[in-house]
């Protein structure tokens, strides 16, 4: 149980490191991606001014979700499988 944790806190210090480091690394991207987000946010105020969009609109992201899944599952076989060896 202790190597559970002891684990578990190190792959959070560094998802965060990583998580504060990349977009330092790739500023153009995390603007890009502010860009995209705040067109969005503008269309979808735009059309609820004009009546043609519902006042509540449901964002169900499960192809990130699903890629996330997929990467988090081969990160932690791979993390399973170096340290059993």
């Amino acid at each position: 149980m202790q190597d559970f944790l002891i684990t578990s806190l190190i792959a959070s210090v560094v998802l965060t490191i990583l998580i504060n480091v990349l977009p330092m690394l790739f500023p153009k991207s995390s603007e890009k991606v502010e860009r995209k987000v705040q067109e969005k946010i503008n269309e979808s105020i735009a059309r609820q001014q004009e009546g043609n969009q519902p006042r509540v609109r449901v964002f169900f992201p499960w192809k990130a979700m699903l890629i996330a899944s997929l990467v988090l599952t081969v990160v932690v076989n791979l993390i399973g499988f170096f340290a059993s060896r």
